[in-house]
């Protein structure tokens, strides 16, 4: 697995994982690869500091623990790379979240089931959410079902 510092062409910073450095080029060739924050899928390798696997770290000294009473400084608050115009960004996908959790019906991983039964009138019409992959939402929307893919914060990934 690989994971690579990406950047879409509206400069969204992000990371995402791989089996490998083919299968990066295949899916951002095929449009797989897309901007959690945009939906962008004009998207290129970000210059990024490989991480170096040592083999003596068990042999490495221990770092010192600090003593919790030695230090009154009040801990750091996190920090983050964005400006404002994507603080905005982020606090209004923020708020569409919560008003649709909110406003629907959560059916999981049986969203694209329960979509198209709805679409179908196999089921009472009624707002729901869940979980889809892109294949199963490019379906939905390639049949007609009008659904909305949210996307995810790089601070609800964790």
């Amino acid at each position: 697995m690989i994971k690579y510092a990406l950047v879409c062409e509206a400069g969204h910073d992000f990371e995402s994982w791989f089996r490998d450095g083919a299968s990066y080029d295949q899916q951002a060739r095929r449009g797989l690869v897309a901007c959690p924050g945009c939906g962008s899928t004009r998207v290129a390798k970000a210059i990024m500091a490989p991480a170096v696997a040592r083999r003596d770290r068990d042999r490495m000294a221990p770092a010192p623990v600090a003593d919790p009473a030695a230090d009154a400084s009040p801990p750091a608050e996190p920090v983050a790379l964005i400006d404002e115009r994507q603080r905005a960004l982020r606090e209004m996908i923020r708020a569409l979240r919560s008003e649709i959790q909110a406003k629907t019906d959560d059916v999981g991983r049986a969203f694209p089931e329960e979509a198209r039964r709805i679409h179908e009138g196999e089921a009472p019409a009624r707002s729901i959410r869940g979980e889809a992959s892109l294949e199963e939402a490019r379906a939905l929307i390639e049949d007609g079902v009008e659904i909305l893919p949210i996307p995810t914060l790089p601070d609800e990934r964790n």
